[in-house]
């Protein structure tokens, strides 16, 4: 290549562009202001030069011929494909004149804020969002179904999320010797070296396998890791809570757990009323004690003792608490009540996993996971790292904390080489995932009391600060309490990608008085907007990015046409809705964003990244022991007890279950064999595809090249049992909808079970309606269904639906 007058910029991958989560450093080489060619950086911390054919697409992607580059009024009827061009002043007026008047005709939280999954636009829509007075920003896919609730729920039960430790937070990574190679990693349904989800790297995995560790992989599919594994728990779709159960079952009763972290760091001491089954707090012993403390019993006086949480210590001195037994406690009234340990109780809601019961619940043989859960336990240190399936099921709570209790009891929760807390780098937050607080918030309390969900969901009160999705669709029909009358929607594809029963969402779009859309290209999901506003690639922008580490920039290499970043189109109409909206500069955002960290946007911008040093309390090890984790600095969790709760507190107010425990999903072959006598099949979705994240990049040439079809994985003897053939096409049928995809004929899964590609719709068909872009043909969420939400309203099933397969032939006759 010819290098004469080729600028190179530094700068770092997120949306739009690759999509995914982002964090990878790229050399941008820029002539004549046009993008020529993107490489990884070799010496960024986090990819190291390592790079995704996304990423490398990016010379396709941002001059694209159907690239949106000017602001686009709608001018037929929704769904009519009828625009015309006009300028970003027309449209922020517009734009500006139709929200405020429906914010003055029904409130500001009758406009709902609509987001997709783990682009930097977090905190843009929830600024813009704020300002115009609305709490309603809503993730769009059903529960919330994805990392949300994995972060909610460790925030449950734990006060942090964790995730596996690859020297990730250590500047010379694997070679530090703070750094300890974990001996054995189980992939828990995580397909990561197709994509790197959660604000982790794929290949971490693989650069600590050639250093010698060992793979527990739990899946349903043949995985890469699966493929490589010690052992492979091929697991039926949605049983991963009894199959934790069972783990720690042997774990336990095997007495592989660890004995010093049970007494010193969980509430298993706490005891339990046996007449309520609730905890017992100081509340019911002392008329005016505290009902945030706890009660345990002590062995050396023979008597209770108070557990002072606030304080992370108890009343008395010397208290030696029991972690089993029964005793009769005397109540403040002058009653008795007879207790038992949290930890007694937990042991009880284990042994209803014999690996007998599990291997029934599961489909894998109790020898497997025996032989699992006990090289897990035995290897000093190991790690967890779990992936959106966990999310992808209404009881995703209860099995996060099974899953959790294993990285606690074996001793491996922020050490090296286990599970490592994950905190903003220098507590910089721009995208404030949930359970986390960044300087863009709602200004008071009142604003948020009408959040679609706070009241009817504890998670939603306490950590979860977006919109509950399915009770926000409902009531865009009904009405009630109040109602929805417009919607803004940035990185969402409701009919193509996040929407599940997308034709029940395209109603709902139908409904609305006004919809705004931010996007690179039209979808299907645009086609019913009012106005479309063409955004910038994560080439076109400055940014700020916090999520772990490191802490980053994102630099502006480029200019396309009239394309706006994200930040700066939220910013504009941010500063029109709110008269008090305190930023004169997006650069000024940046550097409250930064604040914490003690760089301005500028400082950051010349570093290229910054990583915490040994001693900040956003970096690892045994923050729990050096008081890091509370804001009150005192050793311990960051949850009601100070403890690692094995028994949740927080679940036990809601009025949930407070244990960990397997709940059978709504729809699968144990749940409704009424429904498996026509829908044999489990439908699994949402394989992860190398070229694409979920509904993007279709329209990309060396990307379509690479997967150029909607791909259902069947096993050869599913598949020769319905007369289909490797390559031909064929529809996925249940009491929802269909869809036709094309037949990969293979073993990677078993003759149980089909995979099917997520997010497919074709940019090359008619965007018209009923065409649009072909999505019912191809959408596989028309096979899945909205209003199944877990009991604390996460999660939804969708890797484990029912389905039945029949070749596509003639003028497509149901042959099935």
């Amino acid at each position: 290549m010819n290098s004469e007058n080729v600028h190179i910029v530094p700068t770092t991958t997120w949306s739009a562009g690759p999509g995914c989560h982002g964090g990878c450093g790229v050399l941008a080489h820029i002539k004549d202001g046009q993008l020529i060619k993107l490489e990884g950086d070799p010496n960024h911390p986090w990819n190291q030069g390592r790079l995704c054919a996304r990423a490398l697409a990016m010379t396709q992607y941002v001059n694209h011929e159907d690239r949106i580059t000017r602001p686009l009024k709608r001018v037929g009827k929704r769904g009519e494909g009828k625009w015309e061009e006009i300028s970003w002043e027309k449209a922020f007026d517009y734009i500006e004149k139709k929200m405020k008047g429906i914010r003055e005709d029904h409130g500001p939280e009758s406009i709902i804020f609509s987001m997709g999954t783990g682009r930097d636009i977090g905190p843009w829509i929830c600024m813009l969002a704020y300002a115009f007075g609305s709490p309603n920003v809503m993730f769009s896919l059903s529960g919330s179904a994805c990392y949300g609730p994995r972060l909610s729920a460790c925030n449950t039960f734990q006060g942090c999320y964790c995730v596996f430790d690859a020297g990730q937070w250590l500047p010379d990574r694997y070679e530090d010797p703070k750094f300890k190679l974990p001996e054995t990693i189980i992939i828990w349904g995580y397909n990561i070296s197709a994509t790197c989800p959660d604000n982790l790297f794929g290949h971490w995995i693989i650069d600590m396998m050639k250093r010698g560790t060992q793979i527990i992989c739990v899946d349903p599919r043949l995985s890469f890791f699966a493929s490589r594994s010690k052992h492979w728990l091929q697991l039926r779709p949605g049983t991963d809570a009894a199959l934790a159960m069972g783990m720690l079952n042997v774990i336990i009763n095997e007495d592989l757990y660890d004995h010093d972290f049970l007494e010193k760091w969980t509430n298993g001491a706490h005891l339990i009323r046996i007449d309520t089954g609730k905890l017992l707090r100081e509340i019911h012993l002392e008329a005016a004690g505290d009902p945030g403390n706890f009660v345990v019993w002590d062995e050396n006086s023979g008597t209770p003792a108070i557990w002072l949480s606030s304080q992370a210590e108890f009343k008395a001195l010397n208290v030696k608490a029991a972690l089993s037994g029964r005793w009769e406690v005397t109540l403040a009234d002058g009653s008795r009540v007879s207790c038992r340990t949290s930890w007694d109780a937990y042991c009880e809601a284990v042994n209803k996993y014999p690996l007998d019961k599990v291997a029934e619940i599961t489909w894998v043989p109790a020898d497997k996971i025996r032989k699992a859960a006990r090289l897990y336990a035995k290897s000093k240190p190991a790690a967890i790292q779990w992936g959106v399936p966990i999310d992808m099921t209404p009881a995703v709570t209860p099995t996060c904390h099974a899953i959790a209790s294993l990285w606690a009891l074996t001793g491996n929760l922020d050490i090296p080489g286990g599970n490592v807390i994950a905190k903003f780098a220098f507590d910089a937050v721009s995208y404030a995932l949930p359970g986390a607080v960044g300087p863009i918030g709602l200004k008071d309390k009142d604003m948020d009391a009408k959040r679609v969900g706070v009241k009817e969901y504890g998670p939603y009160r306490t950590f979860h600060w977006r919109a509950q999705t399915d009770m926000t669709l409902d009531q865009i029909f009904t009405g009630k309490p109040y109602p929805i009358k417009g919607m803004w929607i940035q990185t969402a594809g409701l009919l193509n990608g996040i929407g599940l029963d997308p034709k029940k969402w395209k109603r709902a779009l139908e409904k609305l008085d006004f919809i705004a859309a931010v996007d690179l290209f039209h979808t299907p999901t645009t086609q019913y907007a009012d106005i479309l506003l063409p955004a910038a690639t994560f080439l076109e922008k400055n940014g700020v990015r916090s999520w772990w580490v490191p802490l980053q920039t994102i630099n502006k290499a480029i200019t396309v046409d009239q394309c706006k970043p994200d930040v700066e189109i939220n910013f504009e109409l941010a500063r029109r809705f709110d008269p008090e909206f305190k930023y004169d500069t997006i650069n000024k955002l940046f550097d409250d964003i930064l604040k914490p960290s003690g760089m301005t946007f500028e400082q950051l911008q010349q570093k290229g990244w910054a990583i915490p040093p040994v001693s900040h309390p956003s970096a690892p090890y045994h923050r729990h022991e050096k008081g890091q984790l509370r804001p009150d600095g005192k050793p311990g969790f960051k949850t009601p007890t100070a403890k690692f709760e094995l028994y949740s507190t927080h679940r036990e107010d809601w009025g949930l279950d407070p244990l960990p425990h397997h709940e059978e999903p709504p729809f699968t072959p144990v749940s409704r064999p009424d429904l498996t006598r026509n829908y044999p099949l489990i439908l699994s979705t949402g394989r992860r595809s190398p070229a694409y994240f979920h509904s993007e990049h279709r329209n990309i040439p060396w990307l379509r090249q690479l997967d150029p079809d909607p791909i259902v994985e069947i096993h050869p003897e599913t598949a020769a049992a319905h007369d289909i053939g490797n390559g031909e096409w064929v529809w996925m049928e249940n009491w929802l909808g269909r869809c036709k995809m094309k037949a990969k004929v293979t073993r990677i899964v078993p003759p149980w079970m089909v995979m099917a590609a997520h997010g497919w719709w074709y940019p090359e068909k008619k965007a018209a309606e009923p065409s649009l872009y072909g999505v019912w043909e191809c959408n596989v969420n028309q096979l899945l269904p909205m209003g199944h939400q877990g009991k604390d309203g996460q999660g939804a099933p969708i890797k484990h639906l029912l389905c039945k397969i029949y070749k596509a032939v003639g003028k497509e006759e149901r042959n099935g």
